[in-house]
């Protein structure tokens, strides 16, 4: 099939000098009859000229000027070009701790104890903290200097920048938190950070908490059982507010594979369990239970099945149900079946029904891996078979299904084949809305293909049709985070050169500490 209009391909042939331009996000250059020298064989054009980047005459023209309408962040913008990070500190000391990352409102940062199980929280001071330490320090960069004047700045100025105000001791009865899992609220008042503990061989679990239902995945040495706990904290006080457990199971708590919070609403995914489970969080730092999704969609589902199947409700209430062993397809996957079905009946086609039928127990035996939250009534889930879901099969080309679920409604909305030109063209032209990129400020500026012309260049020049087919199935279902633009790395702001050692420079949070001029 034919793909058009793809912003990884650029029919440059077809496009006229105006339409690249536009493409390109470039300005035509305007210019007089006399701003061109006159030859018979050479044109010459003069170049554009720079505005003034002094910050005076830019702080001026602020006060008076009020720019044209719609304009007022882009002229904000422009002024870190003269405020950047200009003096480095290398190899500062720190507390004995694993540095961790800013809140997103900038106030506090979060670290975990040595032994990984207390959060520590800090306040950051602003740049200038450290101004009369670093007064009459000449230079750009303080490196590995043995004078006890570089000795002193870089055994202080940490805590000239962070002040320590909480130690919260979060995990116990033998779990450590995961250092790659941390999530704040929208209002910045709390972070989720998760904890995990590893099962004990002997004595083993009982055959039904871990097979709890008709969905369940085996375990293997490759992807062990584990138990987990979700942890909230207040950073104002350092309490901790509420916490949720998920004994025997399997949630990848790394990078947030397996939890995904959009504003109040949080979805965790139980890879063992086959279950997903959506909380909401208070302002006042609890969770409260909205619904699980997997055996059942709605929570009056028990007593629906308990018509046909009346052993069901019976062992429910005595305490013996065994819903590893029911008769039934798991609500969730009955669903996605039902919209296969019917989708291959709007085809018309006898062949289409042949091919749902041949491949049907191939779907009955797919497996959620991950999940997202696309808004709040919305999940995004990727099915794939289970030598993937429990990592006997690391080959990331296995098929997949990606499937969006109304979670109010219980209905599948569309599902598409991880091959699906459909799915390619939607990530395509909106990137940002997988991301939520602009979700947790009034006016941002993300840097993707889908919208920035300088990123959709690269793009082009870097990855090809066949590139981007391998590669977008893997970065789809991106992992939670509170996504916060640098205007500092924005390339019509800084030259590529620039933003790159911006980039290099903000890795290395952990040993370097930069002042602002």
């Amino acid at each position: 099939m034919t793909r058009t209009r793809s912003i990884f391909q650029t029919e440059r042939v077809a496009l006229g000098v105006t339409s690249f331009r536009k493409e390109l996000g470039l300005s035509h250059p305007r210019y007089s009859g006399r701003d061109v020298i006159m030859d018979h064989h050479v044109s010459t054009i003069k170049p554009r000229r720079i505005q003034n980047q002094n910050v005076i005459y830019r702080l001026e023209r602020r006060r008076i000027s009020s720019g044209k309408a719609g304009t007022h962040w882009h002229q904000v913008r422009v002024f870190h070009q003269n405020v950047f990070p200009n003096f480095t500190v290398v190899n500062v000391e720190k507390p004995p701790c694993f540095l961790r990352k800013f809140s997103p409102d900038g106030r506090f940062f979060i670290a975990f104890s040595s032994d990984q199980t207390s959060l520590e929280i800090y306040e950051y001071q602003g740049c200038q903290a450290a101004e009369d330490l670093l007064q009459g320090y000449e230079g750009e960069i303080l490196s590995n200097g043995n004078d006890q004047r570089s000795v002193n700045i870089r055994g202080r100025l940490f805590e000239r920048f962070f002040v320590l105000l909480h130690i919260t001791n979060v995990a116990a009865n033998g779990e450590h938190l995961n250092r790659e899992c941390s999530l704040f609220t929208d209002d910045c008042r709390c972070v989720i950070v998760g904890s995990a503990a590893y099962l004990p061989d002997e004595p083993h679990p009982p055959f039904y908490e871990v097979y709890r239902n008709s969905e369940s995945v085996t375990p293997n040495p490759r992807s062990p059982l584990e138990d987990y706990s979700l942890h909230i904290i207040d950073l104002h006080t350092g309490r901790l507010c509420d916490t949720r457990t998920f004994k025997c199971d399997k949630v990848v708590l790394s990078h947030n594979q397996g939890l995904y919070l959009y504003k109040n609403i949080l979805a965790i995914l139980s890879v063992q369990q086959q279950t997903i489970h959506v909380f909401q969080v208070t302002p006042e730092g609890t969770f409260i239970d909205v619904r699980t999704i997997g055996r059942f969609c709605y929570e009056d589902d028990l007593l629906t099945v308990s018509a046909v199947f009346p052993e069901v409700q019976r062992d429910s209430q005595t305490g013996m149900a065994n819903p590893f062993r029911d008769p039934f397809i798991n609500s969730l996957k009955h669903r996605l079946l039902v919209y296969l079905w019917r989708r291959a009946e709007q085809d018309g086609s006898a062949m289409a029904k042949r091919r749902f039928f041949q491949y049907f127990d191939q779907l009955r035996q797919l497996r959620m891996w991950k999940m997202q939250l696309l808004d709040e009534n919305h999940l995004f889930i990727k099915y794939t078979s289970e030598d993937v879901v429990t990592l006997r099969v690391t080959d990331p080309s296995q098929a997949s299904f990606f499937v969006v679920y109304n979670m109010v409604t219980t209905e599948v909305i569309a599902v598409f084949e991880n091959t699906s030109d459909e799915l390619l063209e939607l990530f395509e032209n909106f990137c940002d809305l997988f991301r939520n990129a602009a979700l947790h400020s009034e006016v941002q500026f993300p840097c993707s293909a889908s919208s920035n012309n300088f990123a959709r260049q690269i793009q082009r020049r870097t990855c090809g049709i066949t590139c981007v087919l391998a590669v977008i199935p893997a970065r789809l279902h991106m992992s939670c985070r509170k996504i916060e633009t640098v205007p500092l790395l924005f390339i019509a702001i800084s030259s590529a050169v620039h933003c790159q050692d911006l980039k290099y420079l903000l890795n290395q949070l952990g040993n370097h500490f930069r002042t602002f001029g």
